[in-house]
């Protein structure tokens, strides 16, 4: 029985196809980069919206913000609705929402047409940004499980890094992201158009992956479920792998639902939801996505040009697949945790920098923001390393943890609740700023964003739990 026992731990790692599961995971993270070009080409187009459609300052900011509430509910059903159709399944479903809302925002003739083309994106981002870290930690193998799923991340910012060259190379052609390219058509609608080129790749390339087996295990689709496992670690740690994930559910195998995220015993919400609730929140309450979609008027307010904002831009993407590789490298081998600690110091120092430097931002004869040349210098710098700091920490390591934190049973319905609140916060985050803007200034903003970092370090230190190298089945809520 002893030897029995020992014979598969052997062969497994000669037969683990890795070669599959890269390919699913790189399907799969073309939902991430998707996630980041929608997130980051409305960088670039805000000029060519007030300009389209006639709006002030708080419609602009809605139309900015509009597609963070479809986030909210696309993440929020997608979880529920994966536990009941697949992984694949939902992610089939947001690559046609990708590309309807592609097509749809270029060619908006009105802002609430602009704007309901953004919330059907936001349904595909949300669902996408929790239902892809999720089905990679679901076929991934536990050692390498962390540098796959952090592929997401450098999807979401690749994507960002696209959109972002993308409208930069579009508004150089035009002149200006008002200005006039082809078909007679204004750069700004072209920078949405570009989107539905990847939208259409995504849709295709779906259809080549199979299922997770975890969900087929979850469905008591053993045979399907067996045959998966069998192409992703080998036939003779397939069986072993099937009877894991059996066992792990044995004792609470009953449809998924949201009540499942209460510990009946002690009637309360599981402490495991608390923390995956608290990694989405401080994830957004750091301020990043202020970077992403207000980057360019941001820039422009301390004297840059629109085509110079742009290009700083196309500078801050890169810097980030930069992080991103550096996390890769780390995140299987020092763990998440340590990651996210040091990031969360790195943020607070860097915030607090630039919002020193803000200080001495002055309003000149126009209205207009101005900033004393070493001033605005050391904003670019340290607003830069802040970014580096996110994504070679929490950038990735949330949707890592998120994705592999919790027990199979409740997994689809703590990522609804988790990916709603993420979204929220990033909703809150984006259309606060403009407000923040006028009532306590770009220094009282990211003071305010770097006393919330200070506050993930804490969270970080106290309530997380290390997930490096732990099989799924073992995670305990």
């Amino acid at each position: 029985m002893q030897s029995l026992a020992r014979e598969p731990a052997a062969p497994a790692p000669r037969e683990e196809n890795l070669r599959l599961v890269v390919r699913i995971s790189c399907v799969a993270t073309l939902g991430g980069f998707l996630f980041g070009f929608d997130s980051g080409v409305i960088n670039g187009s805000i000029d060519g919206l007030k300009a389209a459609f006639g709006t002030g300052a708080a419609a602009t900011g809605f139309e900015v913000g509009s597609m963070l509430l479809g986030c909210v509910v696309g993440a929020f059903f997608a979880g529920r609705v994966a536990d009941r159709w697949g992984r694949r399944s939902v992610l089939l479903v947001t690559a046609v929402l990708f590309l309807l809302s592609a097509l749809g925002a270029g060619a908006s003739a009105t802002a609430w047409w602009f704007i309901a083309a953004r919330v059907t994106g936001g349904f595909a981002v949300g669902a996408a940004s929790i239902i892809a870290p999720a089905y990679i930690a679901e076929v991934a193998p536990a050692r390498y499980r962390g540098r796959l799923a952090t592929m997401q991340q450098i999807a979401i910012i690749g994507g960002l890094f696209c959109a972002f060259l993308s409208n930069y190379l579009l508004a150089q052609a035009a002149g200006a992201s008002t200005g006039t390219l082809w078909l007679q058509q204004a750069a700004w609608r072209w920078m949405f158009w570009v989107q539905a080129l990847p939208s259409a790749l995504f849709l295709g390339s779906l259809l080549f992956i199979p299922e997770s087996p975890r969900f087929l295990a979850l469905k008591r689709r053993d045979a399907e479920a067996l045959t998966i496992l069998g192409r992703l670690y080998g036939e003779s740690t397939a069986r072993e792998k099937l009877q894991e994930i059996d066992a792990s559910l044995a004792h609470d195998r009953h449809r998924p639902r949201l009540s499942d995220l209460i510990d009946r015993a002690k009637g309360r919400v599981r402490p495991i939801v608390w923390v995956g609730v608290g990694l989405a929140a401080f994830q957004q309450l750091v301020g990043i996505n202020v970077v992403f979609y207000y980057g360019a008027v941001l820039w422009q307010a301390v004297g840059f040009s629109e085509s110079d904002a742009l290009l700083i831009n196309v500078l801050s993407g890169a810097l980030s697949i930069g992080a991103c590789l550096v996390a890769i490298a780390l995140i299987d081998r020092v763990g998440r945790k340590p990651l996210l600690w040091v990031g969360s110091v790195g943020m607070t120092i860097a915030l607090a920098l630039v919002a020193v430097a803000f200080t001495h931002a002055t309003l000149d004869a126009g209205g207009q923001l101005a900033l004393p040349r070493a001033w605005g210098t050391l904003a670019l710098v340290v607003a830069n390393v802040y970014v580096v700091f996110f994504n070679a920490s929490w950038g990735p390591a949330m949707w890592v943890m998120l994705g592999e934190m919790f027990p199979n049973q409740i997994r689809g319905s703590a990522l609804a609740v988790a990916g709603a609140v993420q979204w929220m916060s990033n909703f809150v985050i984006t259309v606060s700023f403009p407000v923040l803007l006028v009532g306590i200034g770009l220094a009282g903003t990211y003071g305010l964003y770097a006393a919330a970092a200070a506050l993930s370090v804490i969270f970080v230190v106290f309530c997380v739990r290390e997930t490096r190298g732990k099989e799924l089945e073992q995670m305990e809520g």
